[in-house]
Formats: C-alpha cells, structure tokens, sequence
C-alpha cells in the first residue's frame, strides 16, 4: 500500500517539472533549497524568483517569432507588461531587461514612469501604452509627458471625452488608440465591456472625430476580453469581430498599423495545467493574416500585454503548519502561522488556486486536512486543489514542523490584499525577499520588506 506522501505525489500528479523537484525528502522550487531559505528567513514568507519574469517574456517572444516565420508574417510583435499584475520596482527593472514596452491603466502608472526615467532606467523613447477609464489627473499626466518629449506614449482611448481633453493640452502631433468594448460570455451579468467604445460606434467616430483631426493619428485598435486567451468558440468570435473593425478601419484609415490583442496568457495554477502556447500564438497569428489576406488590407504589428503571464509564476508564498484542530472525527484543519484572506486574497475573493506543495517531510505518511487561517473569519480558508477535491498533506505532528508553499502567487496578491496596510484582524504582512542569480548562476538573497510590526500597523490606526 503507498502511504507516503512522495508516492500520492508519484501516482497523482505529473512530477517533478520545470519548476519542482524534491531532493533529500525537501522541495526545491527552481533549484532554491526552500528548506535553507525557511532557516534563513523564517516563515510566514513572501518570494519573488526574479528570473521567472524574464524567462517568461523570452518565452512569449519566441513563440510569436516562431509563428510569425512559419505564417510568413511581414509585421512586428511587441509585448507589454502589464503594470497592474505587479507595480513593484524590482518587477518592472526585470522585465524591462528584455525590451519591452509598459501598460498602463492610471494616473499613478504615469509617476513610476517619469520616476524610472529620473533614474536612467528608461529613456524618453519608452513607449508606453495608456489605457482604462481616464480621470483628469491620468490626462493630465500624459498630455504633460508628451509635451516633454515622450513621443512614443499612445493613450487609447476609452470613451470620447478623452480625445477632446488630449486635443486641449497636447501641442503637437500624438499617437491614439481605440479600444473595443468587447461583449462579454454570457454568463456574466452585463453583456458589454464597461471599458471601451462598441464595435458598431468606432468606424462612424473616426469618421467624424479622428478623421480630419489637425494632431491625432489613429495607430492602435485595442481588444481584450475578460476571460483570457483560451481555445473557445466565444475567443475565436471576438477575435473574428475585432478585426472586422480592424479591416473596415484600415480601409478608410491607412495609418492604422497595430491590433493589440490584449493580456489574458493563463498561468500554471495547477501540477496538471496543460496548455499549448506555441498553437494558441500560431492559431491567433495564422487568423489575422488570413483574414487580412482576405479583406485585402495590409496585416498589424501585433501587441501584447501580459500581466500575471510576466509576473505570476515568479512567487510564492510559504507558511508554517502552526496547529492541527480536529473538529469532527473527519475533519482536520492545518492551521497557518498568517491568513489567506491577507496575503492571498483571490482565494478568498474568487475562490482562485495556486500550486500548494509541503516544502518538507516528503517520505512521511500523509492525511487529508483543512487549512485556515489565523483570522476570525469563517471565509479564510483553502480547502481544495485544482486536480482533486481534497488536500492532502504530511501527517500533522508536534515535534516535526511541517512547511507548505503557495506557488505562483506573483500577480495581484500584495496590491489586492493592501501591500503595507491595514490588514483583516491586523494580520501583519510577511517578510518579502528577493531571489536573483549572479553572473555564476549563484543564488542571491534580499529583504525587500521586513514583517510588519504591531507598532508600524498600530501607528496606521491612530494609536
């Protein structure tokens, strides 16, 4: 009978992988000794593996090139990082290693432009893509940027106020973009994106608005839906609308050179995620050239923005199994020395999975468990994994500690979850540090961010 816990893992899963393996009854996450970093470092943790964030982009890059060679495809591709997955600085230092351009959705985004530039980090041939909803501020902040000199910044357009605001501010020629409020699947509670103008409305309003304008010049059409790049009749659908616009625009608007398809990569989120890459990229390709074939218009440069796909797969987070409570003779809950709704909030808010591993005590027997969180909330729970029903880990013991990480957690859990705030019971946030390698290969180690202290959350409160 096989009861160890390396043995469920053998005969469940596809393991070890790319990113795991177990040496010496310990796992390693992309070769780091998690165990030594839990005795350095101690627990609850934050991780961010900074070369996960330009392997990634390398990857998506070599895709689309593939693609373009084998479709003969005459354009450009350009991949965004999507600023709102991770604002962090250490984020968007690793990503612009690789040549890429930023995304933007607020005001705040535009300072941590003009603040990488302050810094040499980028120069003002950056380009950056605006989109969202725009307040003044956010207008404000791009026109002024423009006017200093920042020619490649393309604000796409969300509604037509924004055009009439840019026009008012902006002294010379500028570059727009137009997005398309796609129509949502239908089990969502609105049929059309609140974000962009409708398919039928963009033709007529470049007709009379952009058309004759003395600065604008049309190069983007923006598309993204909210569930992402998948294989689905509903993504091939609007995909094929989407440049129907984009044919009928070309014709009456040649300089319009750009689609930008938007984020929505999906992430590992499971030891049996399966997605080919390398087809979906191809598929989407091959489509816009056959349809541009078709309608006889020269095919776009092709834009991307991923976001979690950059950053995701870069974290993790790691606790201590503090306490077992048994209350019932059937269930067991595992309890963490931090809270989920805290420092992973989207399995709380959407009850979202990350890959979860025991970072120790492989060879030992296993038990299926609960685990909670350390707050007074009945929601601050996990209590399932994407490939089964159920968790099972290491059987509970007092006098041997058992570790367990969240994987892949990199995008959107510290600003959701209020990175250095106030948190749900006054949770205090976890240490965070950084993993790079040396020129040697060597692992590096930083603390980005001690644990709070109760002082530093006290002090937030009025106390």
């Amino acid at each position: 009978m096989k009861i160890k816990y390396s043995e469920l893992i053998d005969q469940t899963l596809y393991f070890p992988t790319e990113e795991f393996n177990v040496s010496e009854n310990n796992l390693l996450f992309h070769d780091i000794p998690l165990m030594e970093v839990v005795e350095k470092f101690g627990t609850p943790l934050k991780v961010s593996y900074l070369p996960k964030i330009s392997q990634n982009i390398q990857k998506a890059k070599s895709w689309f090139k593939e693609a373009f060679e084998k479709t003969e495809y005459k354009k450009n591709y350009r991949y965004c990082y999507c600023t709102k997955s991770s604002h962090f600085k250490f984020v968007i230092e690793e990503a612009l290693k690789n040549d890429i351009s930023i995304e933007t959705s607020s005001a705040y985004d535009m300072d941590i432009v003009k603040s990488l530039y302050k810094e040499g980090k980028v120069t003002k041939d950056i380009e950056v893509i605006c989109n969202g909803f725009k307040t003044d501020d956010y207008l404000a902040k791009i026109s002024d940027m423009i006017n200093n000199g920042f020619e490649n910044i393309t604000p796409i357009l969300d509604n037509y106020r924004e055009l009439d605001k840019l026009t008012e501010s902006i002294d010379s020629t500028f570059d727009i973009g137009i997005r398309i409020a796609s129509e949502e699947e239908p089990k969502f509670e609105f049929y059309t994106s609140r974000l962009g103008i409708g398919y039928k409305d963009i033709i007529p309003y470049y007709s009379q608005k952009i058309a004759e304008h003395p600065n604008a010049r049309l190069k983007m059409l923006h598309f993204f839906i909210n569930t992402g790049i998948k294989d689905t009749a509903y993504y091939w659908n609007e995909l094929y609308k989407c440049l129907r616009v984009y044919a009928r625009l070309k014709k009456i608007a040649p300089e319009v050179n750009s689609l930008n398809i938007g984020g929505g990569f999906p992430i590992k989120t499971s030891l049996q995620f399966d997605y080919d890459y390398q087809y979906m990229v191809e598929e989407i390709v091959s489509q816009i050239k056959k349809f541009c074939e078709e309608e006889g218009v020269e095919e776009p440069n092709i834009y991307t923005e991923f976001g979690s796909f950059t950053v995701g797969e870069s974290g993790a987070n790691i606790y201590k199994i503090i306490s077992q409570k048994r209350q019932n003779d059937r269930e067991k809950w595992n309890m963490i020395d931090s809270s989920f709704m805290t420092t992973l909030p989207d399995t709380w808010a959407i009850s979202r999975h990350f890959i979860m591993l025991p970072l120790n005590r492989w060879e030992d027997t296993y038990e299926r468990v609960f685990l909670g969180g350390l707050t007074c909330d009945s929601d601050d729970y996990y209590n399932s994994e994407q490939h089964t029903n159920a968790i099972y880990l290491p059987v509970f013991s007092d006098t041997k500690p058992l570790y367990i990480g969240f994987f892949h957690t990199g995008a959107y859990q510290e600003t959701i979850g209020g990175y250095g705030g106030v948190h749900h019971c006054l949770m205090p946030q976890p240490r965070h540090i950084l993993i790079q390698k040396d020129e040697n290969g060597e692992l590096q180690y930083e603390i980005f961010r001690e644990k709070q202290e109760p002082e530093d959350v006290l002090k937030l409160l009025g106390y």
